[in-house]
């Protein structure tokens, strides 16, 4: 395994787009791991503690696109479509401060509240901890909202966006031992990585959550050939999760649903049927992201989908089925 190093600059890092036309910051062996250190903020960095909501609507003029910023592409030895990247995140500091904020018209009530909101927060030394107000403490949870393979096609891709390339998939399960599997769908893969989130609810219904940036991002890529995966999936130590996406809620829970039946049906050999069951008995459906932005942006650009995850127990399972879908995830270890 060789450790590989991508700083954050104006050649490696994107404001708000997957770019195609961007040269690849590390080509890298399957195993091998890439340490990001010193994150950039929204708006490439211009984004700053205590900067008053009048500075930032300035930026967010600037930039109307999309305010995150990606860091990438790396490149993944032997990755050909058909094959699927497990992108594991090992270590996550954050730096020692994050924000929550909404604009008017923005977040999943739109016409509730006639004035902004921003409030900075400071994280203590060991980055796990935020005051907020009243004596509130919020422990925190770090965890990279935007994690992604480069579609197909030469066009850039807003990351806004969230699809079977991964993207903005704002999943507050992705933290430290957890894995992300995303199919390849372009030679090398192209990975981007960003939108660092400090802490998250389910629903991230004002749209922003706990935004932060890192001070230490260390992931570890790892190639799957011939692995029969089109659309994201995430593993945690108890739960494989599947991951919904569609324009309303019901649509992103059947999409969710009919994913996962799909692939826990063939990953362990039990009938649609039965993955279906144990949809009902033994998976929790939680909204991912819901979030009405459409009058909050200055041009027209791309909303981010509705999004459901469907977390699905591991412990109900015998071990010898438990090594079955491990073994499809991963036919080469």
């Amino acid at each position: 395994m060789t450790m590989h190093t991508v700083e954050s600059t104006l050649a490696s890092v994107r404001a708000g787009i997957l770019d195609p036309g961007a040269v690849s910051v590390a080509k890298i062996e399957p195993g091998d791991e890439v340490l990001y250190p010193d994150t950039w903020t929204n708006w490439q960095n211009q984004l700053r503690y205590g900067m008053s909501f009048a500075e930032r609507g300035k930026l967010r003029q600037e930039y109307p696109g999309c305010p995150f910023q990606l860091v990438g592409p790396v490149e993944i030895s032997g990755a050909e479509p058909g094959d699927v990247v497990e992108c594991r995140l090992v270590e996550l500091r954050l730096h020692d401060w994050g924000a929550n904020a909404f604009p008017t018209r923005a977040g999943a009530l739109p016409r509730d509240f006639d004035e902004p909101y921003f409030h900075d927060f400071h994280f203590d030394e060991t980055r796990t901890r935020a005051d907020y107000v009243h004596g509130i403490t919020l422990p925190l949870d770090p965890f990279a909202g935007i994690i992604a393979v480069e579609p197909e096609g030469d066009e850039q891709v807003s990351a806004l966006i969230a699809g079977d390339h991964g993207g903005n998939l704002a999943l507050p399960e992705l933290t430290v031992g957890s894995s992300l599997f995303l199919p390849v769908a372009k030679p090398g893969a192209r990975i981007w990585i960003g939108d660092i989130h400090a802490l998250q609810g389910d629903g991230l219904v004002d749209q922003t959550a706990l935004k932060s940036t890192a001070e230490r991002l260390r992931m570890r890529y790892d190639l799957h050939k011939g692995v029969g995966l089109t659309r994201p999936l995430a593993e945690t130590d108890t739960h494989w999760v599947g991951i919904g996406l569609a324009d309303s809620l019901e649509a992103a829970l059947l999409d969710c649903l009919r994913g996962l039946i799909s692939w826990f049906s063939a990953a362990s050999g039990v009938t649609r049927a039965e993955a279906y069951a144990l949809c009902s008995m033994a998976t929790s459906f939680r909204i991912t992201q819901y979030a009405d932005q459409t009058e909050a942006h200055h041009v027209d650009v791309p909303m981010p989908p509705k999004g459901v995850h469907g977390l699905l127990r591991k412990d109900v399972f015998p071990a010898d089925l438990l090594a079955r879908v491990d073994r499809w995830l991963r036919p080469e270890a």
